[in-house]
């Protein structure tokens, strides 16, 4: 269980959902049944009946910016810059009031160091240091950095969603991005919380779910593949977190009154396991998370898990066979690709529990 080829499937193409689902609560649900085994479909606004009506879903609130924009080098040619840390770069203007982070850079000739490039608006930007695989960046913005991203940037869709621009069937700074979500900094959605609508966040409400939000801004270390041969040398991102008192304080009520904390995604899971003790119980706080969960973890706060389907041999899908069992979540992932199901970030969800 601890050899990367472990968590390898074989998935059609054609199975990597494009475009998200035209009603979000309208997707599938295979609902997996940890004690029992048992497999059920459904489709995800079935979850208000599934769930039950003391539970706390704890969720997160990152709001993912149009971190993609597209400049030109001093002497024309086109750039494509991403942010990948706009935890740090915040950091970093807070500091010296310039936003300056790793980026990747694509263009026919990667800029150097002290490369300059130029944007709309008056603002531009300076290579400081190339790294292996990316670029430190700082960008001198008159009005703001994010203002200048509201304005310029596009969403930045996961690598694996491949569709012609001019055929766009949705408008993706909408449709990837989760209707609570509140805390701008992530460059890559909470994809289990887009299938919920506020109607049927509603409708739960009203059964006696509560909700309880957090902060972890998704980063794009999300999609860096695993590499080591034994998943326990694979060294994982650290993403910027944050757990208000409110939120802490609830998880922690919940836990004294044995209700489940059901976590909504993966990102939810590590920053709720990274923050608790041994007993479970949750501190707030802010910081950085690294937590790697693979199999032989053991939970210490969460109970229950609303999550999509994950990518072949990736962390996330390492996370989940912990949280069930490998063999069978890969099981549960073949009848998945029998009947149809759509994976990845825009594709269908299960609940397990």
């Amino acid at each position: 269980m601890f050899l990367r080829s472990d968590y390898s499937y074989d998935l059609p193409l054609e199975k990597i959902a494009q475009v998200p689902c035209k009603n979000r609560s309208e997707s599938k649900l295979l609902h997996i049944q940890r004690n029992s085994g048992a497999l059920t479909h459904y489709h995800f606004k079935d979850i208000a009946t599934l769930l039950r009506k003391d539970d706390l879903l704890v969720i997160n609130n990152t709001r993912v910016i149009p971190a993609r924009v597209f400049g030109k080098k001093a002497s024309g040619g086109r750039v494509e810059v991403l942010i990948i840390d706009y935890a740090a770069g915040m950091s970093h203007l807070e500091k010296t009031g310039f936003f300056q982070c790793d980026c990747l850079l694509k263009a026919s000739r990667k800029p150097k160091k002290g490369a300059m490039i130029l944007f709309g608006a008056g603002v531009e930007a300076e290579v400081v240091e190339d790294k292996e695989n990316m670029s430190l960046v700082r960008f001198f913005c008159p009005n703001g950095f994010l203002d200048f991203l509201n304005r310029f940037g596009e969403t930045p869709l996961p690598p694996y969603i491949k569709r012609e621009k001019k055929a766009l069937p949705t408008n993706d700074r909408t449709s990837y991005q989760t209707v609570y979500a509140s805390s701008e900094g992530a460059v890559a959605a909470p994809t289990a919380g887009l299938h919920f609508t506020e109607e049927l966040m509603s409708k739960l409400k009203e059964k006696g779910v509560e909700f309880a939000p957090l902060t972890l801004h998704v980063g794009y270390g999300t999609f860096v593949p695993v590499k080591t041969g034994d998943i326990r040398d694979h060294q994982i991102h650290s993403e910027y977190f944050s757990v208000p008192k409110e939120t802490a304080d609830k998880i922690n009520v919940a836990r004294q009154k044995n209700r489940r904390i059901v976590a909504v995604g993966t990102t939810s899971v590590r920053v709720l396991e990274f923050v608790s003790d041994e007993t479970g119980r949750v501190k707030a706080g802010t910081g950085m998370c690294n937590l790697f969960i693979y199999p032989g973890y053991r939970f210490k706060c969460v109970d229950a898990l609303i999550t999509n389907f994950h990518l072949p041999e990736s962390t996330l899908l390492m996370l989940v066979s912990a949280f069930y069992d490998r063999k069978k979540i890969l099981s549960a992932y073949e009848e998945a690709i029998k009947i149809n199901y759509r994976f990845f970030s825009y594709g269908d969800a299960m609940l397990i529990e």
